[in-house]
Formats: structure tokens, sequence, C-alpha cells
């Protein structure tokens, strides 16, 4: 993107809560012991006179805790989006890109779901989609919404995300509209350097993910077929069951919040999105088919190392860039931090068709 602007390091690797000591350790502690809370409170973990995140909600105005968490994870990403645009807000793209991850959030995952609350006494989240909210492609759950709602769910998923994935890319969602990747745009970014780009996390990385995307098809295809015959098969029906319970307890809380947040001060923002997130292995490979790349400007790197530093996916982005190599890689986000950071204006985000380049400018 000609948008994108350059910036360094900064006082990256100067401040203690951003380098792994002893006060990262502190937020990384304060941030898992508030998702152990607001998942398990209910669970029997605390007693009774800690269950307080209900009684929160309702002497603020919100109908239950997951409205307080959603209120709480706005504002973390205002705070986080300031942040950002105070360091790297000299670029446009990254101006636009955090401004609609702003919207997106404050309005599709936060209002919409609160007006559709008060109104219907049930809620909806349009800006997430199967398989990442697993639930929306169970017939269980089309069957409970509206026929427009379901409608949406089919489409947005099976439609509409692979189209936009062939042509820009996983960026579309996990950079713009996705809820996890925009907490991981803003109130994530201090700690975007701690993503490993070694090889063994990479391969790490490439088991984990595609294991829990199996998952969540096998999963969703187990629903399906509980809803048109479990009433026959009692024991099938009951195992089902356990099932969603276990994926929804392992996968929805500890991985996706627990883990996923918890760790941001010390493995980087995108624990979640880079290991876990199903909806992310399927846009990856997606990806792979598409028209999205990385175009590397011949013989300009000066091997600085910032692109693989600031790169939240943790890809050698430099080692491409050393062999005038434009490249597309499952993983990347499009976030564009890699350009951004990149002092000779080496790196650019572009969607092309294959065997072809688009021309780097400047």
């Amino acid at each position: 993107m000609d948008r994108q602007g350059q910036n360094g390091l900064l006082s990256t690797f100067r401040e203690g809560w951003r380098s792994r000591q002893a006060s990262a350790w502190l937020i990384a502690g304060l941030l898992i012991g508030f998702y152990l809370w607001l998942y398990f409170e209910d669970r029997g973990w605390f007693p009774e006179s800690m269950k307080l995140m209900d009684p929160a909600a309702q002497a603020v105005g919100l109908r239950n805790r997951w409205f307080l968490y959603g209120f709480l994870y706005c504002l973390a990403m205002v705070g986080g989006a300031v942040y950002y645009l105070r360091r790297h807000g000299n670029s446009r793209y990254n101006q636009i890109r955090i401004a609609v991850n702003l919207l997106v959030q404050t309005l599709l995952a936060f209002t919409l779901p609160f007006v559709m609350y008060v109104f219907t006494n049930q809620d909806f989240y349009a800006s997430y989609l199967w398989p990442l909210k697993i639930e929306y492609l169970y017939p269980q759950t089309l069957e409970h919404y509206p026929v427009y709602i379901a409608i949406y769910c089919v489409l947005a998923a099976l439609v509409a995300t692979p189209i936009l994935a062939l042509t820009l890319g996983k960026r579309w969602y996990c950079s713009w509209v996705c809820g996890c990747g925009g907490l991981a745009n803003t109130f994530g970014d201090p700690w975007r350097h701690l993503t490993s780009s070694s090889t063994r996390s990479w391969r790490f990385e490439k088991v984990t993910v595609h294991t829990v995307l199996v998952l969540a098809v096998s999963l969703t295809v187990l629903v399906a077929v509980d809803f048109f015959w479990g009433a026959s098969l009692p024991r099938y029906h009951s195992v089902v069951g356990e099932l969603r319970s276990l994926y929804g307890l392992f996968v929805g809380a500890i991985l996706a919040g627990v883990v996923g947040v918890g760790l941001y001060p010390l493995f980087g923002p995108r624990v979640w999105c880079r290991n876990f997130c199903p909806m992310a292995a399927l846009l990856g490979l997606t990806q792979k088919l598409g028209r999205f790349r990385i175009a590397v400007k011949p013989d300009m790197c000066i091997s600085c190392g910032n692109c693989t530093t600031y790169c939240e996916m943790g890809i050698d982005v430099r080692a491409y860039a050393q062999e005038n190599e434009s490249f597309t890689r499952a993983a990347c986000v499009g976030c564009g931090m890699c350009a951004h950071v990149c002092p000779r204006g080496v790196l650019k985000l572009e969607n092309a068709p294959k065997g072809k380049s688009l021309p780097v400018v400047g």
C-alpha cells in the first residue's frame, strides 16, 4: 500500500513492561486472573462472595457479564488505539485500519447485540463468523434466529469469506473486522515484538492451528447429525453435548481468552490468532491460493531486521527481503507493520494475479 509510512523501533526494548520484565509478568497475571474470573466464577472456582461479574454489570445498567466484558473490551481497544496511533499514526493505512477496528467493535460487537437484547431478549454478533463463532453454523442456532440472520450466517461464512480471502487475503477479516484481531491491533500492540520467529514456533503453529480447525469442522458436522437424528440416538446425543461443552471450555475460554489474551505481555498479541484460531487457519489456507502477497523491492534490503521484529505473526520477513523474494504466508494477517517500519520502503502489501507483480513505487 502506498499509504503506508515508515517508522522505526522507537522505545520497544527500553520499557520493562514490554520486555518480559517483572511488570510484564504482573500485567499477564492480572489479565489471566480476569479471564479466569470471567469464565469460571460460576463454575465453583470462586467463593460466593467473589461472584461479582453479573452484579457489576447490572450496577452499570448492563444485562449480564458478557455485555460488561464487551464494554470493557471497547475501552481497551480505544485506549490501545490511542497508544498505537500516537506511535504509528503517520501512516494513513494504519489510521483507516484502526478506525475500522473501532467502528466494527463498538457498533457490530457491542451496540447491535445490546440493542437486540433489549428488544428481543437475544443477541447476535455480526462481526464474528464460523468457524471462529462455531455455533453460527449449528442447525440449532440457525433455527433459533430469524431467517435473515440465518441466511447471513451461512452466506458470510461459506460464500463471502472465501471470496474475500482469495481477492484480499485474510487481512480483510483478521486485521480489519475480527474483534480478536482488533484487540491485538490496539491493546496488544505494545507487545508485538515478543512474538517468536523461530522455526520451532512455526512448526508448533502449523500443527496446533490446523488441529483446532479440524476439530471445529468435525464438531460442526457432528452437531448437524445430532440435530437431524440425535433424538433416535440418545447416547450419541449425550456424547455430542459433552464435546460441545469441552470445545467451548478449552477452545472458547482457555485458548481464546485465558491464554490468547492473558499471555500478550509475554508472547505477543497474536497467541490465539497464530496458534489456535480456526478462522485464521481457514483464511490462511485460502490466502495461499489467492492474490495477496508481500512484495519485495529487489536489492534494497539492508538487513536491519525491523520487519521481522515487528511481525506479530512471527514471520521472518527479513529472510524473504534478503532473497528479493515476494511471498505469501498463510499466517500473515496483512497488518502492514513490516512495510511501516522498514526504513527503505522495501516492502509493500499488494493484491495481484499469480505470476504478476504490481510496480513497487518509491
